[in-house]
């Protein structure tokens, strides 16, 4: 009996290509296509569900890792792959945390998503080691410490030095350092560009 296959993906293009790789296959079978993150536990309550594929921003803001999550606590077998083409660093331990069985970048995976979900359901657990490069100005998301990827999503809801300091347990002089830090590294002028960038590219996502 073929592996039933759940698809969570809200973009069109990406969603259509999933359920090709799926209907092409005769080891799975396409159980449905939804575009809301939320929904996909109710789909596990009312049938047998083997692999969701999952991407991790889905329709109305839906966390794909907070369902996820929920789904790992009250449908433990059920194989869950994560997919995705945002370079969000915590994502990615994020998943591992809560029991993701498998982690793949749409456009940046060299290994194609049926090798992934072969070996997934033979319960090998698949994650990149780091993620996609990306350029951001004069440097790319790799050269930014973990320190520096904390700050910079909270520099995304425009926040203060002090206010990002008082969340981080860090004084607000040493998130202005890491802010130049950032500023020179990328040759941008201003925090605000820094952060519309950052989140333009999916490197830094709150």
């Amino acid at each position: 009996m073929p592996y039933q296959v759940l698809i969570v993906e809200d973009q069109e293009m990406p969603r259509q290509l999933f359920e090709i790789f799926v209907k092409s296959d005769p080891r799975y079978a396409h159980a449905a296509s939804i575009s809301n993150a939320e929904l996909a536990i109710d789909f596990c309550r009312h049938g047998r569900i083997d692999l969701i594929l999952m991407d991790v921003m889905t329709e109305l803001g839906s966390s794909g890792l907070d369902a996820a999550e929920a789904i790992k606590k009250e449908f433990p077998e059920t194989r869950i792959i994560i997919v995705t083409s945002m370079p969000e660093a915590s994502w990615l331990k994020r998943a591992r945390e809560i029991g993701v069985d498998s982690f793949w970048y749409k456009e940046a995976q060299k290994e194609p998503i049926l090798a992934v979900m072969e070996r997934t359901m033979a319960g090998e657990r698949i994650y990149p080691d780091e993620p996609p490069l990306v350029r951001i100005g004069c440097a790319s998301n790799h050269d930014f410490s973990q320190r520096e990827l904390e700050i910079l999503r909270e520099l995304i809801a425009g926040d203060s030095n002090t206010e990002i300091g008082k969340r981080l347990g860090i004084s607000a002089s040493t998130v202005k350092y890491h802010v130049q830090n950032m500023l020179e590294k990328t040759g941008m002028h201003t925090r605000t560009e820094l952060a519309a960038v950052a989140r333009s590219l999916g490197i830094a996502i709150k």
